[in-house]
């Protein structure tokens, strides 16, 4: 009865920033649990790597354009028929992106803000309109740990790095948006939640990892595909009755 409450056969899911770190990983993850996964990606060269299956497809789509988010979705349902699953995990950003605060040019928090967050708005607009004439869905939003708590800066003592400040505006909107959405289509059976990943090891640079380490009570960075599980206990039937959640997936960075 319950071993196949995770299962994703015979459903659609569209990953955006899925040819990247974490959303390469979410396609793996919903391909073995038998979804049609739709690659929605900018890079279209690394999703390309990744469709080794007739039921991985590829669509090159930039989600600060509302035409091409509105073609690349369209074009699934033409083909698929449907979308039951949506995971936010595109990470659009300027050159400057890594700047400090005091340098940031207002211009550049504009263009991240409108990127990230419209991007996500209208993604999710889109697809939750395209899941509530279907009965229902699931919507997955990427957020972060520093959506919820402000950054420790001091882990990046001794290194080039900087938390940006559009990158907590956006994530800790993304969180309170997924909350409006969770509420206003819960009457379609559109489920929407968010998933807060803490930090992800990337090869940083080996004094922040080691200073990030030391202030997680696991002792460790997270490994992209440790974002799947729950990824897929939201999306299937596992989470029925779950809308509208933050998933703190962070090693215990918030519990201290």
């Amino acid at each position: 009865m319950y071993k196949d409450l995770f299962s994703c056969n015979g459903k659609v899911a569209v990953v955006t920033g899925g040819a990247g770190l974490i959303g390469r990983e979410m396609v793996k993850g919903f391909f073995d649990f038998g979804a049609t996964v739709y690659i929605v990606d900018t890079n279209e060269q690394k999703a390309r790597e990744l469709a080794t299956d007739p039921r991985i497809r590829v669509l090159s789509m930039d989600m600060a354009s509302e035409d091409g988010v509105r073609s690349a979705i369209g074009s699934v349902i033409d083909e698929a028929g449907k979308v039951d699953i949506l995971v936010n995990s595109a990470y659009p950003r300027t050159r400057d992106w890594g700047l400090k605060f005091e340098k940031i040019p207002f211009p550049s928090w504009n263009t991240n803000v409108t990127t990230q967050l419209g991007g996500t708005f209208i993604c999710c607009q889109v697809v939750a309109e395209a899941m509530k004439e279907r009965g229902g869905g699931s919507i997955i939003n990427m957020a972060s740990t520093y959506g919820v708590v402000a950054p420790d800066f001091s882990i990046y003592d001794g290194t080039e790095m900087t938390m940006p400040a559009a990158y907590s505006a956006v994530k800790g909107g993304i969180i309170t948006f997924t909350k409006y959405l969770a509420s206003y289509y819960a009457k379609h059976k559109v489920r929407v939640n968010a998933i807060s990943p803490g930090g992800i090891f990337d090869n940083q640079n080996p004094a922040f990892v080691e200073k990030y380490n030391k202030k997680t009570p696991l002792g460790r960075m997270a490994q992209p595909s440790e974002m799947v599980g729950g990824a897929l206990f939201l999306a299937s039937e596992a989470s029925a009755y779950v809308t509208g959640h933050n998933l703190m997936i962070d090693g215990g960075w918030t519990a201290w």
